[in-house]
């Protein structure tokens, strides 16, 4: 039997990366989305031994034409999609160039939509398929940010919504939620991390496989990680402007979209 194919957007580094290797392991094709074709080549040499086959997609999803194409490889029929894809801007809001704001907002939601509306139709016909989408704790908890956690809350609703509608059919939708992990999404972002607490941060694989455990018992929502679930049910009791100070004193309230 054909084995299974994971397309995965953003696999180069940190939690995309690890996706990667997971779905190698567990016996997927892979079919790898990313601008970096050198990075894509690399990856894909040392994923090769574990993964049957690997497809390269150079592509900006940020740019129309190239969202385009991976959306074609979609309707084609894939198992799993990761949208893993998505960066986040340091800077304040109002000082940041429009162009790249838009980038922004164009990476983290509108290539999440696309790519999720491509993905359904094959996995439907097959009665099986499975999307997860990369959110972040930062969509679920205030004070941090303004473009990068209101995308991250827009996937999580996003998900939520087609998760309901898609109920009964085989194919399920997960939004992961993390928190701070051990990735190069900082420092690409030039956001200085010094000052947060050790105890706070995750390690890659560990989100992979508890994100993972959570999809597989069925949570649309996964938030790996003990710290990260106390961050957000703490958001959840106490009154939003005490979520938004204890945020701002923990990892600091501006120089960040």
């Amino acid at each position: 039997m054909p084995r299974p194919v994971a397309l995965i957007t953003g696999p180069t580094s940190g939690i995309g990366a690890g996706y990667a290797r997971r779905c190698a392991s567990d016996g997927y094709d892979l079919a790898l989305v990313a601008r970096d074709v050198d990075r894509l080549t690399r990856l894909a040499g040392e994923l090769e031994g574990d993964a049957g086959g690997i497809e390269i997609l150079p592509a900006d999803l940020a740019d129309p034409a190239d969202r385009g194409k991976v959306c074609d490889r979609l309707a084609a029929g894939v198992q799993v999609l990761v949208n893993n894809a998505g960066f986040g801007i340091s800077g304040e809001f109002w000082s940041t160039d429009p162009g790249l704001l838009q980038s922004q907002l164009d990476v983290n939601v509108t290539a999440v939509m696309h790519l999720t509306r491509a993905a359904p139709p094959p996995m439907l016909d097959a009665g099986a398929g499975t999307v997860i989408n990369i959110a972040s704790v930062a969509g679920l908890v205030p004070g941090r940010g303004s473009t990068y956690s209101a995308s991250k809350a827009w996937v999580i609703s996003f998900s939520e919504g087609l998760a309901v509608g898609l109920q009964g059919t085989g194919v399920g939708v997960h939004a992961v939620c993390p928190g701070y992990v051990r990735t190069e999404f900082h420092a690409g972002a030039g956001i200085e991390m010094a000052k947060l607490p050790s105890f706070l941060w995750l390690d890659v694989d560990d989100v992979v496989s508890k994100s993972l455990a959570d999809i597989a018992g069925g949570k649309v929502i996964s938030i790996p990680g003990l710290q990260c679930k106390a961050i957000v049910t703490a958001g959840r009791m106490i009154p939003r402007r005490l979520a938004r100070a204890a945020t701002r004193r923990v990892g600091g309230g501006r120089g960040r979209t």
